[in-house]
C-alpha cells in the first residue's frame, strides 16, 4: 500500500511539474539578415537577391538559409525545452519566405501561423510575427505606418521634402491572448544608422510605438505589452530610454514606464551584434508595468539566466564566426560580399513569462 502512495505522489509531482513548465511562455525576437526569395519583384529592390544579382542569390543558397534559420529556432526549442509561443522577425521579404521557413523540416512540428503585413520600406523588407496557436490566441493586428506626425517632441534634422521621400517599415501591432489573458505584441525595426544617422528617427519610432501602446492600455485595461525588435540603437539611447520609457529595473518604473532587461545587461558586457570591436544590443525586448509586476497567479516576466538575468541572448558555437576578421562575432550569411553559409549577423533575443 505505501509502495502504491508513494508512486501516485510521484506522478502527481511529475504532472504538477509538466503543468507547471507548460505555463512557461517563450517570446522572443530574430532579425533573419536578409531572408529574400529568388523572384524578381518589381515593387522591392530586391536586384542584389536574384540568381543573376550582385548576390548571386540562387535556390541552393535560399535553402541554405531557410534551414539555417530552422536550425536556430530548433536550437533555441531544444535549450528551452519548448518551442517560442511567439517569435517576432525582422529583414524579411515577403509572406512567401515565411511559409518557406515555418515549412522546414526542423520546426514543421511548431505548426507557426503568420502575421506580416506588405511594408513602404524602400529596401523592400518587412518585419512579422509567427505564434503558436496552441498558445497565442490571434484577435488583431493592424500595421502601423511610420509618419512624422504634427505631435511629435522629436526636433527632426531632415526638411519637408527628404520627409515627404523618407519610407522605412511599418510597426507591427499583434492582439491575442495567451492563457486567457490580453497581450499586444508590438514588432519593429527601427531606422538605420548607415552614415551615422538617424538618431532623430529612431526616436520618433520609438515616440510611434509608445504613443500607440498608451491607447491600448487605455481601450484594454490591464493588456500586457511587450515591444521587440532591431532597434538599431542600444538600450540606454534617447529612443529607447527616453521616448519609450524603458527602464533599467522593475522596481524603478512607473505605471506607464517599460521595463528593458537588456540595459543591465549591455552594461554587463553582454551584446546581440558586433561592429569594430563593440558589442551591441540593438535586439531588444520591453515590457510594460502590468506584465513586468503582475501579481501570482498572473503571468509575469521571469529571471532565466542565471536567475539573474530577464533577457537572454543566444547564441551556440555554430553561430558564432570561428576564425578571421571577424572572429567571435555572429555567422553571418554574407561576408565581405562573398556568401559564407551563415546564419545572421544578430544573435536573437527572448524573455519568459510564466504564471
Amino acid at each position: 500500500m505505501k509502495k502504491a502512495i508513494y508512486i501516485i505522489a510521484a506522478l502527481l509531482l511529475l504532472t504538477q511539474g509538466v503543468q507547471a513548465q507548460e505555463r512557461n511562455y517563450v517570446i522572443g525576437f530574430y532579425n533573419l539578415e536578409n531572408l529574400f526569395d529568388i523572384y524578381d519583384d518589381p515593387a522591392k529592390n530586391d536586384d542584389e537577391f536574384l540568381p543573376d544579382g550582385a548576390n548571386k542569390w540562387t535556390e541552393k543558397k535560399y535553402k541554405k538559409k531557410l534551414h539555417n534559420m530552422a536550425k536556430v529556432i530548433k536550437e533555441m526549442a531544444n535549450d528551452n525545452g519548448r518551442y517560442h509561443t511567439i517569435l517576432g522577425v525582422s529583414e524579411i521579404e515577403n509572406r512567401l519566405v515565411l511559409e518557406d521557413l515555418v515549412s522546414q523540416p526542423e520546426i514543421a512540428d511548431a505548426n507557426y501561423q503568420i502575421v506580416h503585413y506588405d511594408g513602404p520600406d524602400r529596401r523592400g523588407v518587412d518585419v512579422a510575427l509567427l505564434y503558436k496557436p496552441e498558445q497565442f490566441k490571434y484577435i488583431e493586428s493592424e500595421s502601423i505606418p511610420y509618419t512624422f506626425g504634427p505631435d511629435s517632441k522629436v526636433e527632426f534634422t531632415l526638411d519637408q521634402e527628404a520627409m515627404d521621400y523618407f519610407r522605412t517599415r511599418d510597426v507591427l501591432m499583434v492582439h491575442g491572448t495567451i492563457d486567457g489573458e490580453h497581450f499586444a505584441i508590438y514588432v519593429t525595426h527601427l531606422p538605420s544608422r548607415v552614415g551615422g544617422k538617424g538618431q532623430d528617427l529612431r526616436a520618433r519610432g520609438g515616440e510611434i510605438i509608445y504613443n500607440h501602446a498608451m491607447k491600448m492600455m487605455e481601450r484594454v485595461p490591464g493588456i500586457k505589452i511587450v515591444v521587440m525588435g532591431d532597434m538599431n540603437d542600444d538600450p540606454f539611447d534617447d529612443s529607447m530610454a527616453l521616448y519609450l520609457h524603458g527602464r533599467e529595473t522593475i522596481e524603478e518604473m512607473q505605471p506607464e514606464d517599460f521595463f528593458n532587461p537588456f540595459l543591465s545587461m549591455i552594461k554587463n558586457g553582454y551584446g546581440s551584434l558586433g561592429y569594430q570591436g563593440v558589442w551591441c544590443i540593438y535586439d531588444q525586448i520591453l515590457v510594460n508595468s502590468t506584465l513586468a509586476t503582475a501579481p501570482e497567479g498572473g503571468l509575469k516576466i521571469r529571471k532565466i539566466v542565471k536567475d539573474t538575468y530577464y533577457g537572454r541572448i543566444f547564441r551556440k558555437p555554430f553561430m558564432v564566426t570561428q576564425r578571421g576578421q571577424y572572429k567571435d562575432y555572429p555567422f553571418r550569411t554574407f561576408s565581405n560580399g562573398a556568401f559564407v553559409g551563415g546564419f545572421s549577423d544578430h544573435f536573437p533575443t527572448y524573455i519568459v513569462v510564466s504564471k
